[in-house]
This record gives C-alpha cells, sequence and structure tokens, in this order.
C-alpha cells in the first residue's frame, strides 16, 4: 500500500475543477499554443496544463495512481530550527540552454504526446510526453555541467504568431530556501514537481510564494502581466522560485506539487524553516529567464495564456555524486558558486567541477 496524503485547501479548487472537466480535459483553443482570450475573473480558461488531478500509468507510475514513492523514503527527519554563521550567499548556478519545443508534459501527461498547451524545454535534449526517470538519467544536454541531465521548461511565448526562444544559457539557480542553509541535502533520483499554475489569477500570481519581481524589463518591473512596451534593446525578464521542502515520501503527488511546500516564517523571528509536513530541506531552484523580444509587447503571450499564467516544471534526473557534491561545496558552504562551484569572492575553497564541468 502506498502512503497517502490529502490535497492541501489551497488546492481543493483545482480537484475540484478537474472533477467537472474531467481530469486531464484539454479546451478547445484558438492560435498558436493554444492561448484563449482571458475572461473577466481574470483566468485564462485553459486546461492543457494544471495542477488539478491527473494521472495515467506510466514506467514511473505503474498503477496510474498519481503517487510515486520514494525508495527508501526519507523519514525521521525534524526541520531545523537551527541559526548557522550568517552567509548572504548559498547558491550555485545550473544555467542550460533551450533544446526544443513541443506541446507535452511529461509529468502532467505522462505517455499523451500533443495533450499539453506548448512548452519550452530546457537541460535534456530528449524530454517528450514519455519521459521517465531512466529515459532522462545520464542523457545529453544543455546544461553547462554534463552531469545533470534534468529536465526543466515552461509555457512557450509567442509575439503574434511567432514563436519567441530564450538565447542562450538561461540563468538556474539552486539556492537555500531555509535559514538552516547547513540542512538542505541534494534532490532525490526522480523528483519532479509543478511551480506555478496557468489557471491562476492575477492576483494569484502576485500572492504566490514563488513570487520574486515579476515581469521586468527596461526600468519596469514587478509586473503581473507582460508590460505592454519595452524599450528598444532591453529583453523580457522573468523569475520565480520553487518550494523547497520535501515530505520525504513520494517522488510525485497527483496534483505534482503536494509533495513539496516552500518554507515558512518561524514565530517571533526572520528564519525561514520547513513545515513539519515537509520536513526535508532541498535546494530551491529559482527560474531567471530572458527573452529577446522587446517594443510594441501588446501581442505578446504565453502558450497558457496571459503573462500572470507563467509556471514551470522541473524533472530531476541529476548524477547523484555531482549533485550531493555541488550542493554540499555551494549551498552547505554557504558559498556564491558559478556553474564549476567556484565563489571568486572566495577563490581558496576551489572549485567542485574541473573546466569541462565534470567531477574529477
Amino acid at each position: 500500500m502506498r502512503p497517502r496524503s490529502k490535497l492541501p485547501a489551497l488546492l481543493l479548487g483545482s480537484a475540484l475543477l478537474a472533477g467537472v472537466l474531467g481530469a486531464g480535459t484539454v479546451a478547445t483553443a484558438a492560435g498558436p499554443g493554444g492561448a484563449q482570450a482571458a475572461p473577466a475573473d481574470g483566468h485564462t480558461g485553459h486546461t492543457g496544463h494544471t495542477t488539478a488531478v491527473s494521472t495515467r500509468a506510466s514506467v514511473d507510475d505503474p498503477d496510474g495512481d498519481g503517487y510515486i514513492p520514494a525508495v527508501p523514503p526519507v523519514t525521521g527527519v525534524t526541520p531545523s530550527h537551527a541559526t548557522p554563521p550568517p552567509r548572504y550567499f548559498h547558491e550555485f548556478q545550473a544555467n542550460c540552454a533551450v533544446t526544443h519545443t513541443a506541446p507535452d508534459d511529461p509529468i502532467v501527461y505522462p505517455g499523451q504526446p500533443g495533450r499539453s498547451h506548448d512548452h519550452t524545454f530546457m537541460g535534456n535534449r530528449t524530454t517528450h510526453a514519455g519521459s521517465t526517470t531512466a529515459s532522462l538519467y545520464g542523457g545529453d544536454t544543455t546544461c553547462k555541467a554534463p552531469a545533470d541531465a534534468s529536465a526543466y521548461w515552461m509555457p512557450s511565448l509567442y509575439k503574434g504568431g511567432e514563436k519567441i526562444l530564450p538565447v542562450g544559457p538561461q540563468v538556474i539557480y539552486y539556492k537555500a530556501g531555509v535559514t538552516d542553509y547547513t540542512s538542505v541535502r541534494p534532490f532525490p533520483k526522480g523528483l519532479r514537481f509543478v511551480v506555478g499554475d496557468p489557471l491562476q489569477s492575477a492576483q494569484e500570481f502576485r500572492g504566490h510564494k514563488g513570487w520574486v519581481e515579476g515581469w521586468e524589463c527596461g526600468d519596469s518591473f514587478k509586473n503581473v502581466d507582460i508590460p505592454q512596451n519595452c524599450p528598444a534593446g532591453s529583453q523580457l525578464n522573468l523569475r520565480m522560485q520553487a518550494p523547497s521542502c520535501w515530505n520525504g515520501l513520494h517522488l510525485d503527488t497527483p496534483d505534482h506539487q503536494s509533495h513539496m511546500a516552500y518554507p515558512l516564517v518561524k514565530p517571533g523571528t526572520n528564519d525561514n524553516v520547513c513545515p513539519a509536513s515537509h520536513p526535508v530541506a532541498l535546494p530551491m531552484i529559482e527560474f531567471k529567464m530572458a527573452w529577446p523580444v522587446d517594443g510594441d509587447m501588446s501581442q505578446v503571450r504565453l502558450a497558457g495564456g496571459r503573462g500572470y499564467s507563467f509556471h514551470y516544471d522541473f524533472f530531476n534526473a541529476w548524477e547523484e555524486r555531482t549533485l550531493r557534491a555541488m550542493v554540499d561545496h555551494c549551498v552547505v558552504g554557504g558559498l556564491q558558486c558559478d556553474t564549476r562551484g567556484y565563489d571568486q569572492n572566495h577563490p581558496e575553497r576551489g572549485a567542485v567541477l574541473n573546466s569541462d564541468h565534470r567531477l574529477p
């Protein structure tokens, strides 16, 4: 019997939506990428990729119940309330370039090619609707470190009918999301989750715990939606942070979110700690994306709808020794590392990876 956990209250609306539309239902869409005009309440109305319950049998989930157990599970962990020596940084970069685009989503719609709205994929070159932990692990990648065969993806961006792709390696941070950065441990192999929700309203996007500064271009920032105009020569930017506390039991759950949680602020302090329900501190992923588009932005949109429908997916396929070395040296070690695990402000600490971005 697999361990179960109830859906958190904030996801109840999505679960009910799935019950009305049918899990995995795809709404009829118009235009490239299936975007629709947003109704008056600010929602996109698109159901091509949601955090509602959607399950299907796959190699990773043979019975198709949506719960993929961690083997072995991580139990007996208590959230750390310790306050280690202050370090302003505890991070490294795992920068990855775009590989391809496709209307696929191996987390929400496993084994169902063409079921999702269009996504822009980074990292693993082979990611498709049928991708599994085994198919991704050890695969070719556009990430700086060859050991990072993880798959990263987000809704594709359009300007009118033209698809706009980020150019070059995109900045993907691995940070400490909790105050006790020394308690952070590597992702378990095969962990996957969705950050955000394409059905969220503008207000929900602004209030999302992963919000950093919203959409940016030129001197305009903290925008909930894509700005109407961007200065010539500027780029459209967006940063969004992922939850970093894990329940230790599941690599995925039916809603693709409830096995993960954001840290909480400890009462009476400014310390961030994991909740008791999700006691295992993992790296906090932060997407820092840049699209080469400027000028009149009135026709710029996401495949899933308006700018506030932004969300992204992560499917971990790092080689374990390399990820542990990077996390231990940079995150636990309180450094500001580049993609090789080198902090230019502390050259005496050395680097984790060699000049080929490989573990010696």
